[in-house]
């Protein structure tokens, strides 16, 4: 086990709870469904972004920030705004393979959204047979950020620590306090995706 500081992304596909019947051929094909945007989504990733594990309808990903913590928040930033068009790309796509299908999970595609959740702090990582896991508060702290009490289905939100290593634009941003079981009282910033950077292009 180590510990270090790192970036950690929780992407959470929202409307997964509708999506999903007790019906056998819609809850095979949401389960389809929701495997193809998790894997559109990965595929959008790259170092330092590693995904550690999915959780249902989520994916957690974790990048070690090191020396420069100011330019691994930034490059997680970029690549969740890539990952979202990632996300978008995909469920159009499905949406057009499946509209001759008529079961629940093929007829609300159009529902389904992508929210994500972004916190940076110090924590352990530790081998589990051939498992990695992370540990430690601030893990604990950003899946406590998914019981929110937000009515939106598509943002992004950043805690504190991740505002104060990003220029985040004060026009594009809304704060939102909210309490928290175990937690307490956090102070959060709501963006749309739509105000996270973008990646630099190839020989720019």
């Amino acid at each position: 086990m180590r510990l270090t500081r790192a970036v950690l992304l929780i992407a959470d596909i929202s409307g997964y709870s509708d999506f999903i019947t007790h019906r056998e051929v819609s809850l095979l094909h949401a389960e389809q469904i929701i495997t193809e945007l998790l894997e559109a989504m990965i595929d959008r990733s790259e170092h330092p972004l590693v995904l550690n594990k999915f959780e249902g309808d989520a994916a957690l990903l974790y990048a070690e920030s090191g020396g420069d913590p100011v330019a691994v928040v930034s490059d997680v930033l970029a690549q969740l705004r890539a990952m979202f068009a990632g996300f978008a790309v995909c469920r159009d796509r499905i949406r057009e393979s499946r509209s001759n299908c008529s079961c629940d999970a093929c007829a609300k595609i159009s529902n389904l959204e992508l929210k994500a959740f972004v916190h940076c702090g110090e924590i352990a990582i530790k081998k589990i047979r051939q498992f990695e896991e992370l540990a430690g508060e601030e893990v604990i702290l950003i899946h406590r950020l998914l019981k929110n009490q937000v009515p939106e289905r598509d943002y992004v939100m950043l805690t504190e620590a991740v505002a104060a290593q990003w220029p985040v634009p004060a026009d594009r941003a809304r704060r939102h306090i909210e309490q928290f079981e175990g937690v307490g009282e956090l102070a959060l910033m709501l963006l749309p995706v739509s105000a996270l950077p973008e990646r630099p292009t190839s020989g720019s």
